[in-house]
């Protein structure tokens, strides 16, 4: 028995039920403590870990009360939780999840409520983390479903999340597309006491379990400072996605913020352009890039704030520039293949299905073991890949 295992039934043994210490009068008298704990010692198996019984004795609680706060059913008291909490600390209690699952005779759903798109995406690329490095404790009673939707529609993410809510999910993973939509859905999940966690991008909400993404705004100024070098520049071109007519879908705003906020500090004289594509009619898109290059020639910058710099390829290969520096965002494929080529400067890149297989084990722990995240919000590194260590990644 380690000595922390000693201290911990001591704390039973004096405090556990008052059977054995007794508080009168401001002094404090142990009966025959040193024989009882020497009695449990001897009984106690080596091996032997702490149980709900335990964490009963040393909180004063009810065993219906322990168990109630470990499973996170019924009311309790504020007071009791902290008290079950820090004994379970104090104790170095592990809950048997096998026999938990199996004593609820069931198994809990995380909903996945995110865009669907071609093969190749990035949000094709998302899904492939859904069954990525899980717990294969936590993987046995928790099953994954994912709610597709378009992504430049929000009547299609209210369909998705009408069907995910009729399915009654124990939490809910949420790549937020649209901030008003989303807003409306995470107030749902409030008054249900779903537990739900952002990826990729995150709306302001006070009520979030975890986020999985990049730091939005720094991925903004640092995409600028790959874009200009350091250095000022005279014109830069953002060229950004139309997603939804109503302009509604905007989730890389706050990357755009950071993206602005550099080049005021660092190139006050700066003028940026803008041009928007329609994903599903790049022919318009690149009369727009004619259009916009027949009138501006001198600018030798163009940005892109979301995984789609690869739209601009083919129009940026038959009309290569002496000079021109192009940033986007993101591993795929088709990014990565023109990043080769040279075609596009710099990729800053941050693994979408790693967000996807922690929340999904941020919220599987949850769920099952009661367990909070370490952390609220988790920034994913931001790689920084050119033409030369690209084939490395």
């Amino acid at each position: 028995m380690s000595w922390v295992q000693i201290y911990n039934y001591f704390l039973i043994s004096v405090h556990g039920n008052g059977k054995y210490f007794v508080y009168a009068h401001g002094n404090a008298r142990v009966f025959d403590f040193f024989a009882i704990f020497a009695e449990r010692i001897a009984v106690m198996p080596q091996n032997e870990k702490p149980t709900i019984m335990d964490i009963a004795r040393l909180t004063g609680l009810s065993k219906g009360t322990v168990d109630r706060v470990l499973h996170n059913r019924g009311e309790v008291s504020k007071k009791s939780k902290e008290a079950v909490l820090k004994a379970i600390e104090d104790l170095g209690y592990e809950r048997n999840v096998y026999a938990s699952l199996l004593a609820k005779g069931g198994s809990h759903l995380i909903a996945l409520l995110m865009p669907e798109d071609e093969p190749g995406s990035f949000w094709d690329l998302a899904a492939s983390g859904m069954g990525k490095d899980r717990d294969p404790v936590l993987a046995t009673g928790v099953q994954l479903e994912h709610f597709g939707y378009n992504p430049t529609n929000v009547e299609s993410l209210r369909a998705a999340a009408e069907r995910m809510l009729d399915r009654n999910p124990s939490g809910v993973v949420l790549a937020p597309m649209f901030r008003a939509g989303t807003a409306q859905l995470t107030a749902m999940l409030r008054d249900r006491n779903i537990p739900y966690v952002f990826i990729d991008s995150k709306i302001d909400d006070s009520g979030y379990l975890a986020y999985f993404g990049m730091p939005m705004y720094r991925s903004g100024y640092l995409c600028a400072d790959q874009l200009t070098g350091g250095r000022p520049v005279d014109k830069v071109l953002m060229v950004r996605v139309q997603r939804d007519l109503e302009g509604r879908s905007d989730p890389t705003v706050n990357r755009r913020a950071g993206f602005m906020d550099y080049i005021h500090e660092h190139c006050p004289d700066c003028v940026i352009h803008n041009i928007m594509v329609n994903p599903s009619d790049m022919q318009a898109g690149e009369r727009a890039l004619d259009v916009f290059f027949e009138a501006h020639p001198d600018v030798h910058h163009i940005a892109m704030f979301n995984s789609r710099i690869h739209l601009l390829v083919p129009w940026l290969e038959r009309h290569p520039q002496r000079g021109r520096r192009v940033v986007g965002f993101d591993n795929l494929e088709a990014n990565m293949q023109a990043l080769s080529r040279g075609t596009v400067s710099v990729l800053i890149c941050q693994h979408p299905d790693e967000q996807v297989s922690m929340a999904v084990n941020a919220l599987s722990e949850r769920i099952v073991l009661g367990k909070y995240p370490a952390r609220r919000d988790n920034f994913m590194h931001m790689d920084i890949l050119t033409r030369y260590n690209v084939d490395y990644y």
